[in-house]
């Protein structure tokens, strides 16, 4: 089952898409609402409005899709490790991936409040190095009879309650700066992340788990119709469901929390600079589109507009420090 949200004549709806159509879910219920109940009861809930369609409803092609949630909180995990090898390579191309990136998975927090969706026009801060991440996320769900804390690998993955493609867009020079305070990254991610175009449900994907719980799905990425890189989702250090045991170690996750995969191999441009000795191919700049494919999920679909300028900022001040 697909679950969107899109606007039609003005108005906002939460339902499936089935056969190019929209439906609004029977009873009122809101994707947050089922995600909350869980999978088996959503499911059940997308059989009773498929069922209630009056065969009036519109084209998938004739509304404008919304990003499908909002999370209470999103964490993105850097977990392929061709990946990390370009990105290390651009920065230094004498290191290679740090033995701790083995241990366990790296993740930072993003901003819920900075989503957009497929369609949109992604206005970027003011850089020279603007770039984007191929990614899948997965959608926590409820656990039955459990908090969402201190999760095993198993209880993790009953709690998957799908999946939507995820672009952790960048601002790679302002990034770079952050990092070398060794805190971060901020406000070099911090303004757009694309989450679309739909969640689709965990119960599609059951048979396409190998033996360890990788799922091996083709991921494209794509600039100005011209494709850029392509990977599987199994070629993560860690299964999605490891990545949420993870997250739950002495805290919670909860329904509706998004983790993101990381980017794929050759799925970002700091990863093939690295790879390139140089800007090759050339950073993202307004006009251009970018396109993601997932096997199983869709496509994403953003032109980058215009750069935005911000109110300016001080420096720190260097002044004599206070007696104490």
């Amino acid at each position: 089952m697909k679950l969107a949200r899109w606007q039609h004549n003005g108005l906002s709806h939460d339902g499936l898409v089935e056969n190019g159509k929209v439906y609004a879910f029977a009873g009122g219920y809101s994707n947050e609402d089922l995600v909350k109940l869980g999978l088996p009861m959503a499911l059940k809930v997308g059989a009773l409005t498929l069922a209630a369609a009056t065969g009036n409803e519109p084209y998938l092609d004739d509304v404008q899709l919304l990003v499908p949630i909002q999370p209470p909180s999103i964490r993105d995990f850097v977990a392929f490790e061709e990946h990390v090898e370009g990105v290390v390579k651009s920065i230094d191309a004498s290191e290679g991936v740090v033995p701790e990136w083995y241990e366990y998975p790296t993740f930072y927090f993003t901003n819920p409040n900075s989503l957009i969706a497929t369609g949109d026009v992604m206005n970027p801060p003011i850089c020279q190095r603007l770039d984007f991440e191929l990614e899948v996320g997965v959608i926590v769900g409820a656990v039955e009879g459990r908090d969402g804390s201190n999760l095993t690998p198993a209880e993790a993955q009953e709690a998957i309650f799908g999946y939507t493609i995820f672009n952790d867009w960048s601002a790679r020079d302002i990034q770079a700066r952050e990092m070398k305070v060794r805190l971060g990254p901020a406000k070099g991610k911090d303004f757009a992340t694309t989450l679309g175009p739909w969640i689709v449900t965990a119960d599609e994907f059951e048979s396409r788990h190998d033996g360890e719980g990788f799922l091996n799905l083709l991921m494209t990425v794509s600039v100005n119709g011209v494709e850029i890189g392509r990977d599987s989702l199994a070629n993560m250090g860690w299964p999605l469901s490891e990545l949420i045991a993870y997250a739950s170690r002495n805290t919670r996750v909860v329904p509706g929390d998004i983790l993101g995969s990381g980017t794929a191999g050759s799925g970002c441009l700091a990863e093939l600079w690295g790879r390139a000795g140089g800007l090759t191919p050339p950073p993202l700049k307004p006009g251009d589109e970018v396109v993601m494919t997932v096997e199983g999920i869709g496509e994403i679909s953003n032109v980058v507009g215009e750069a935005v300028a911000a109110p300016a900022i001080a420096s720190a001040r260097v002044r004599p420090r206070m007696a104490r």
